[in-house]
């Protein structure tokens, strides 16, 4: 079901009721880019820990903004094995309500990559689902409670200038309690000109009458400070709050909910969850990993989870996420098996059982949960030797999954995973290359990397002038390079030694060499007996 801002207030009750009933729910995200190309050398590396790895993203969430957003809420139903499943596409566009006008950077692949698969950039401008986080939030706050209005947007401006000029016009001839209408206002402006008007004029006062109209009355100071302290004024701060929040208010009941939180390759969607809803994010990749923690207590990363069961059971290597549900589905995984789960979707969310949407975030958001429900079930049924009771809970597949608890994937990187409950894995790789030439001037990282990508994958790293590292994360690559650059003419291979090869091990012992040898001469040259004559 798609949702955007013309619909969202509304459905929110309705949508708050559903998280608190889910047994879990699965997020995904699309996005204006994912790797900034500032500053250079931004994209991962094998060579990057998680905290630099963190500190990449960081600059790339800064840079790039949310376009959709996908949820999927499930319930059980009759039978706890059944699970009924509402999934949301949410289009979501930067608050520009009175705040610090936003800016965010687009990546011309990631709109290309977005286009190719059918999305709508009209509804993310259009009809996008405001947001904010807490530091923008308390801006517009300050602004309300000091009556100090400023409008971002030019577009906004002209409409305000337009409904000024009319409204001006027209009082100076009009009586106590005439009114007038002002047409063709939606979204903000129906906030920003009644707040502006109230601002600039103390004998008007304003209502919303809906379908973009807002009603402007001519009033007493006297009865404009009644009506300022009226319950059903639609201009109080708490409601211009509700309004700016947008997206954010169901965020927050996410939050509140505490509910196991379901992702694909999530670490990007939680930095961009923390930067956007929460508050920008920290320079401390610990200080993150503990707000994110005490956010949601319980994250499930099926990527972390599929990449076991990947190498416990004999299923096709598969890496995307809809080749993932497709091997769960087939057949050969899952045989007709009375007691795994079923996922039905409800009325107005039946458009993924018909239709493939891939890189759609509500489609993907209902591949994650599907595909978490299947691995849970088939973990489950290896580790029992009884059979599966037919009325398995949510409850016993967290049992099963509690060694993936909080592990988010880590992309190539010398970790599997990033632990958000607690410490790191140590960093896990095969052993570095050192990569000396000879006799081949001028040589890059990109031509070296040239050089081996035809025979396997290796990040490349300058060390000194006619020295590069290589890194892998695979033990056959390192052999197999080893192995067929044993005799090259140019290129002379070899494991990588700290205390050998490293320039600042190398230094250091130049440098105590030269120290140990002056110390000698002095020695020698001042411990000589002196000649007595």
């Amino acid at each position: 079901m798609e949702v955007g801002a013309a619909g969202f207030e509304r459905r929110l009750p309705r949508l708050r009721a559903r998280i608190r009933r889910a047994a879990f729910l699965a997020l995904d995200m699309e996005f204006t880019g994912l790797h900034s190309t500032f500053p250079q050398n931004n994209e991962p590396s094998l060579f990057d820990s998680p905290a630099e790895r963190y500190l990449k993203a960081r600059q790339s969430v800064q840079h790039f903004t949310v376009t959709q957003l996908g949820k999927w809420c499930s319930k059980t139903q009759n039978n706890l094995w059944r699970y009924v499943v509402h999934s949301y596409n949410f289009f979501l566009f930067p608050s520009t309500l009175g705040v610090t006008d936003v800016e965010f950077t687009l990546s011309a692949s990631s709109i290309q990559f977005l286009s190719h698969y059918g999305f709508d950039y009209n509804k993310f401008l259009k009809d996008g689902i405001p947001y904010m986080n807490e530091v923008q939030e308390k801006i517009l706050s300050q602004h309300l409670l000091a009556g100090s209005w400023n409008v971002s947007s030019a577009l906004d401006r002209d409409v305000l200038k337009k409904a000024i000029d009319e409204v001006t016009c027209w009082i100076a001839a009009a009586e106590e309690e005439e009114t007038m209408i002002l047409q063709d206002l939606s979204g903000y402006q129906m906030f920003e000109v009644q707040l502006v008007l109230r601002q600039a004029l103390q004998n008007v006062w304003t209502q919303p009458l809906g379908d973009k109209k807002v009603m402007v009355k001519k009033v007493s100071p006297q009865h404009r400070r009644l009506l300022e302290n009226s319950p059903y004024d639609y201009c109080q701060k708490e409601l211009i709050l509700l309004s700016a929040r947008g997206f954010t208010n169901l965020f927050q009941a996410l939050v509140k909910a505490k509910k196991p939180l379901v992702g694909h390759n999530m670490l990007l969607d939680l930095m961009h969850l923390h930067d956007k809803f929460y508050k920008p994010l920290p320079e401390g990749y610990e200080e993150f990993k503990r707000n994110i923690h005490n956010l949601f207590p319980v994250l499930i990363d099926t990527k972390t989870v599929t990449k076991s069961i990947w190498k416990k059971c004999p299923f096709p290597r598969v890496t995307n996420l809809l080749e993932v549900y497709a091997v769960l589905c087939s057949s050969n995984v899952s045989p007709k098996d009375p007691t795994c789960p079923v996922i039905a979707l409800a009325s107005g969310c039946s458009r993924y059982a018909e239709k493939k949407s891939p890189h759609e975030a509500g489609y993907d958001a209902f591949l994650c949960g599907s595909v978490l429900l299947k691995s849970a079930h088939l973990l489950l049924c290896r580790s029992t030797d009884d059979a599966v009771e037919a009325d398995s809970s949510f409850s016993q597949y967290l049992t099963v999954l509690a060694e993936y608890l909080n592990k988010v994937n880590f992309i190539r990187g010398g970790v599997s995973s990033i632990n958000f409950s607690g410490e790191d894995a140590p960093c896990q790789h095969p052993p570095p290359l050192v990569v000396h030439v000879q006799g081949w001037p001028g040589l890059n990282e990109r031509q070296i990397y040239q050089e081996f990508k035809a025979l396997c994958h290796f990040d490349v790293r300058w060390l000194s002038k006619n020295q590069f590292i290589l890194l892998s994360n695979k033990f056959k690559h390192v052999r197999r390079v080893l192995q067929d650059y044993k005799h090259h003419p140019h290129l002379r291979v070899s494991i990588y030694r700290h205390w050998r090869h490293s320039p600042h091990v190398n230094c250091l012992l130049q440098i105590s060499g030269i120290v140990a040898l002056w110390s000698l001469l002095a020695f020698v040259l001042g411990g000589a007996p002196c000649c007595s004559f």
